[in-house]
């Protein structure tokens, strides 16, 4: 019988998972000095997540009108609220400053309202260009789609074409030094060694964290796809569950696995995906992990999320994603190691893999990745590219990781 303890409900508490009503619609601040805008009827105070759906235009007006004059209000407002949801809420969150930067440019211009939308490709470009050695050019398009979006919603065509197109490549060779940031460095198998040696695997806490570390590595997850960012924001439909299908089985050459479904990812959204977690040779292995997980926290209810732990005072509380960054970071700190962010763990899984001889594309396909976008996850690209054209990677070689693709492929569709 495991002696477990359970999590620390001193600093971890299940109150500390429940807000105020009120902070989960929160009332617009006090904008920041280089947030402001010149006063407009049509571009309410609001939350820069609202701007995109209560910011209008003159040409808004006009086409919500030609819409009720075919629809009844309460088509017209499923309609928009169904375009909103195809617009993730952090995304919404972010799209907030494109429209906020583009009127406060058309402001100081003193830019009629008729002319914001639909916005002519002159005054587009002419934005675009503004910011010419100030932002990286990805800045700039987030922000034009955006404003792309915000158009969509309010029925007005997209002039954005070839000057636009012109001006933002020209962007793109001005970007300044200080907009450029280091990549992300990867989580290491001295991290997760720390972790394993320097949590209290006997605490339901510290279990649950090494648990989330370990699958987020090994599996190469999003840490979104394991964990929530808030107890009040656990949805089932979008977020792993106790009562997630768990299967596990053991490979043709003995190798032990675990495959999770969660209902959802950033790129299949609603069509979720299978997280494979395989037992390596390593004390950081993410089978055990899990099964640590699972056997410390039995009391929790099936409809929680998937690593929730179980708290001295007899409850529970889901793990959330500060939690478990700030534990991480201090058990790294403590030893002398990088503090990292959450993304650092896929990196790291993914390259680390690469590191033991892991085909690329069995990476690729355990990290779920569709494209060449899985390239810019490598790191140690030195001592990871001569593995693979090597003269000892034979033709024998490739046959037999061609046939374990294939394998893999069938089992895992």
């Amino acid at each position: 019988m495991l002696d477990i303890k359970r999590g620390r409900s001193r600093n971890f508490q299940v109150n500390h998972c429940i807000r105020r009503v009120e902070s989960i619609h929160p009332k617009p601040r006090k904008p920041k000095p280089n947030n402001t805008i010149a006063p407009s009827a049509l571009r309410p105070h609001v939350l820069a997540r609202d701007r995109v759906r209560l910011w209008s235009a003159p040409h808004s007006t006009s086409f919500h009108s030609s819409m009720l004059r075919l629809l009844p209000l309460e088509d017209v407002v499923q309609l928009l609220d169904v375009m909103l949801v195809s617009i993730e809420l952090k995304t919404r969150e972010n799209y907030g400053s494109g429209l906020l930067h583009f009127h406060q440019y058309c402001d100081t211009r003193k830019i009629p309202e008729k002319l914001r939308m639909p916005v002519p490709d002159h005054l587009l470009a002419s934005f675009v260009a503004s910011w010419a050695g100030k932002v990286a050019s990805t800045t700039v398009q987030n922000w034009l789609a955006e404003l792309h979006f915000w158009h969509n919603l309010h029925g007005a065509p997209w002039n954005g074409r070839s000057l636009v197109r012109s001006a933002t490549a020209g962007l793109s060779k001005l970007v300044p030094s200080s907009s450029k940031r280091p990549r992300r460095p990867p989580i290491t198998l001295e991290h997760m060694h720390a972790l394993f040696c320097h949590l209290d695997l006997s605490n339901t806490f510290d279990v649950s964290v090494f648990a989330v570390a370990s699958t987020a590595f090994w599996s190469c997850c999003r840490l979104g796809e394991l964990i929530i960012d808030s107890a009040l924001l656990f949805n089932p439909s979008r977020h792993v569950s106790r009562s997630a299908p768990l299967r596990r089985g053991t490979s043709s050459t003995g190798v032990s696995f675990i495959v999770i479904t969660i209902p959802w990812t950033k790129t299949t959204h609603g069509d979720g995906a299978n997280l494979v977690a395989s037992r390596i040779d390593d004390h950081s292995n993410s089978i055990s992990a899990l099964n640590h997980h699972l056997l410390a926290n039995t009391t929790v209810l099936v409809d929680a999320p998937f690593f929730t732990f179980e708290t001295e005072n007899g409850g529970w509380a889901p793990m959330m994603r500060t939690w478990f960054m700030n534990h991480c970071n201090q058990v790294w700190k403590q030893n002398g190691l990088a503090e990292l962010s959450g993304h650092c763990f896929r990196i790291g899984g993914a390259t680390e893999l690469l590191l033991q001889g892991t085909p690329p594309d069995v990476v690729a396909m355990q990290g779920r990745w569709k494209s060449r976008a899985f390239l810019e996850y490598w790191r140690k690209i030195d001592s990871i590219l001569p593995m693979f054209v090597s003269s000892t990677f034979s033709n024998t070689c490739l046959a037999m990781m061609q046939s374990a693709m294939d394998s893999f492929s069938c089992c895992y569709k």
